[in-house]
């Protein structure tokens, strides 16, 4: 097999000068000058010889780099149908949907649309509302991110990127987070959907409590609408629950997977949905479709995942609390500089006083062998994503590198 690259001087050249230039500084001053030239478990290996624990990566490797059952399940369906013709019944898509149905409400959310990006999801979930109602508005809450197609974009709380594709975006009306926010909406005019993250990403990790959630719901339900629960990010046990909206009782029309649904080896989403919500694809089977929606490899991912997700259940508890003492002991050494955090399940927000420490933070990080994420739309926190598998060496390592990032931080900005 060719290599990827001779050297570093070809793989920044190629993203410097062929994709995104910004990005490509990005990677260059996290990596400390290397690239990302391998991953196994929890530890990401650069070209350098380097090896940094990912704890960024946005959710998506939360079995680790490289499961064997996943990889494993992708290979032998490389070996007997890597694509679908599209003209007959895939056999992996189906067996998705129906472990999907079986796993997060047996009996409620029973049809499956099969994407590759979450944004594939949400278009799917809100395009089968707008139909199914004939309404025109969606409601979305203030904070969340729901992607960035156009029509995710659309419910997303992102106004500077939203700014230069305005005229695109579809009739959307962000609500706080406000008990009666719903209610309020929906007493001024229809709309056809509430999409809702039960815990935020990229709007700084802040987790609703259920009761909100189930008003929320109730409300939107009241007003003849339906209901989307985005857990793209922090559902599959990411957050705690398989279905942090099923579990807090909102009784979602539709919940949204993603992020590690494929396994953390391949691309996977899914749109799951009441038969009511699901109407207009059973009244139209290309109301909706994608060349690759359903992919045969994508769909072995997502069905040796969700065999991982059981077989690993027992280990999510230990990591929980390994990531919670880790967060507590940063903050708890480092107030000035970490004034707040939240942790929710394998989901840690580290909330800075200033964007730049957040900033600076995410550098001191890598360079002492720790991967963070910045959030998008709450600057000032950075992510803790670490994947269930880590290691107890690994979590001191993890611990470590937190702290004395921290320390440099503190050092730096706090006079």
């Amino acid at each position: 097999m060719q290599p990827l690259a001779d050297s570093a001087t070809d793989v920044w050249a190629g993203a410097a000068g062929h994709l995104v230039p910004g990005m490509a500084d990005r990677h260059r001053l996290l990596g400390l000058g290397a690239f990302e030239a391998g991953a196994e478990g929890a530890e990401v290996h650069l070209s350098s010889g380097r090896k940094v624990l990912d704890f960024g990566s946005y959710a998506v490797p939360l079995f680790g780099h490289r499961p064997e059952p996943v990889t494993g399940a992708v290979r032998d369906a490389l070996d007997t149908m890597p694509v679908s013709t599209r003209l007959l019944a895939n056999p992996y898509a189906a067996r998705l949907a129906a472990r999907l149905a079986q796993t997060v409400d047996p009996g409620r959310l029973n049809r499956a649309w099969l994407g590759l990006n979450g944004s594939d999801a949400v278009e799917a979930a809100l395009k089968l509302a707008l139909a199914r109602t004939g309404r025109s508005t969606v409601l979305a809450v203030e904070g969340g991110f729901h992607g960035k197609t156009l029509g995710a974009l659309a419910t997303t709380f992102d106004p500077e990127r939203r700014k230069a594709v305005q005229g695109f975006l579809g009739a959307v009306r962000h609500v706080p987070a406000e008990p009666d926010a719903v209610a309020r909406a929906a007493a001024e005019e229809p709309f056809a959907a509430l999409i809702v993250e039960p815990v935020q990403g990229e709007g700084g990790g802040r987790a609703f409590p259920a009761e909100l959630l189930r008003r929320w719901s109730e409300d939107a339900h009241a007003a003849g609408a339906f209901v989307i629960a985005d857990e793209i990010q922090c559902g599959l046990r990411r957050c705690g629950a398989v279905s942090l909206s099923v579990e807090a009782g909102m009784r979602p029309d539709a919940v949204l997977f993603g992020k590690a649904l494929g396994g953390g080896v391949m691309p996977l989403s899914a749109a799951l949905t009441t038969d009511e919500l699901f109407a207009p694809l059973v009244e139209d089977p290309y109301f909706h479709t994608a060349t690759f929606a359903g992919h045969p490899l994508s769909c072995a991912a997502g069905l040796a995942a969700l065999d991982l997700l059981d077989a690993s259940a027992e280990l999510f508890p230990a990591a929980g609390e390994a990531l919670a003492g880790a967060v507590a002991a940063a903050r708890r050494e480092h107030p000035r500089v970490l004034v707040e955090t939240r942790v929710q399940g394998l989901f840690g927000a580290l909330e800075f006083a200033t964007e730049a420490q957040a900033g600076l933070a995410l550098l001191e990080a890598s360079r002492r062998g720790l991967l963070l994420a910045q959030c998008l739309t709450a600057p000032r926190v950075l992510r803790m994503l670490p994947p269930v598998v880590t290691t107890a060496e690994q979590w001191e390592q993890a611990a470590s590198a937190l702290l004395a990032a921290c320390r440099a931080v503190e050092r730096k900005t706090v006079r």
